[in-house]
């Protein structure tokens, strides 16, 4: 497989998507931030001085994804047509998970990636008064489709 963001000189390019077809773009992505049960408790019952931590994190998450070309350097910037992003508490950590949508030339993986960061990023910021030692663990694409390369879904880790 070749790289394509290089040019023929060996130097950093963005890609040209020009001739690409227009079609409709969907990853998801996900990560967890782990945490000890107290600090989840206090994030479910609203007990942090900051406020509604999910709330806060899920709106930096959407922000992030629509300002993701402003980041990484090579990306797109692309006019997003959806963003959702959920939480589920478990017993020792909260899974992060988002959906990215657009109908474009190039995907959306890097943008369903960064809002699951981000996120993360919120809650440990909101709660690192509380602990510090918090870990952001597994991010990953779950699955993409759309484009050239059509579908992709993650397999299981074995």
């Amino acid at each position: 497989m070749e790289l394509t963001h290089f040019n023929e000189q060996g130097r950093a390019r963005m890609v040209d998507v020009t001739q690409k077809a227009e079609t409709v773009r969907r990853a998801e992505a996900e990560c967890r931030i782990c945490m000890r049960p107290a600090t989840l408790d206090l994030i479910r019952t609203g007990g942090l001085p900051k406020g509604d931590v999910l709330a806060v994190a899920q709106v930096a998450g959407i922000m992030a994804a629509k300002r993701t070309h402003e980041w990484i350097p090579m990306c797109h910037p692309l006019l997003l047509t959806g963003i959702d992003i959920t939480f589920a508490c478990e017993a020792d950590a909260i899974r992060i998970r988002s959906v990215v949508k657009c109908k474009g030339e190039t995907g959306v993986e890097m943008e369903a990636l960064t809002a699951c960061s981000v996120a993360a990023l919120t809650v440990y910021d909101m709660c690192k008064a509380v602990q510090k030692d918090m870990e952001i663990t597994d991010l990953h694409l779950c699955e993409k489709s759309g484009g050239k390369s059509g579908r992709y879904v993650r397999e299981e880790r074995i």
